[in-house]
């Protein structure tokens, strides 16, 4: 079953700081008590928004420039600490499409690719260019090209780099691993009819 083919993601952006931000901090794990993940994305960043408002500062994602950027950008093993998948979970539900970084954690990554959300690599020096782009223009579009590697901001092209799998995964729309197990339902159930202890 095809689901959508992801080759670009078009959005304003946002910044959000720092090296090894963990999944605990993108949604904290008294968060975790749903039966779904309906409803999460209004506490991701939670306790980190919190605390900067308690300093009387704004947090990147309570900032109302930044209000409805889809796409997101951070520093260095974005996504470290437990596998949780509530973590890309509460991302894709807030409103992010793509995450932008200088490297993930790699079951983050593949968690992320699973919602159809791409996590590109940039170099560090490029991804403070574009961030600072977007401070000084919040408005602007960023546009990620899965295709040809890049994301293109203010008439400026940055290398932006996903691996051969997750890229084919998302431009072929073949990035949801049980969207394929149902398409082959058919197999599967003719496979297990023939082993005899599931007769049983």
């Amino acid at each position: 079953m095809s689901l959508q083919k992801i080759t670009q993601v078009t959005g304003r952006g946002v910044y959000v700081p720092g090296d090894d931000i963990d999944t605990d901090r993108i949604i904290p794990a008294r968060f975790m008590k749903c039966v779904t993940f309906d409803g999460l994305g209004e506490f991701t960043f939670k306790d980190a928004r919190a605390a900067t408002e308690a300093e009387k500062k704004i947090h990147p994602l309570d900032d109302p420039r930044f209000a409805g950027a889809g796409i997101l950008l951070s520093g260095s093993n974005f996504g470290c600490g437990s596998s949780r998948e509530h973590a890309p979970q509460a991302l894709y539900r807030f409103g992010f499409r793509a995450i932008l970084a200088e490297s993930f954690a790699e079951i983050f990554f593949g968690n992320s690719t699973t919602l159809g959300m791409p996590c590109a690599v940039m170099k560090p020096d490029d991804l403070r260019a574009v961030a600072a782009l977007i401070e000084s223009d919040p408005a602007a579009l960023l546009t990620v090209d899965l295709m040809e590697g890049k994301v293109s901001v203010a008439d400026m092209d940055f290398a932006a780099a996903l691996p051969d799998h997750a890229k084919e995964a998302l431009v072929t729309g073949r990035w949801d691993a049980i969207a394929d197990l149902l398409e082959g339902l058919d197999d599967v159930k003719a496979c297990a009819a023939q082993l005899p202890y599931m007769a049983a």
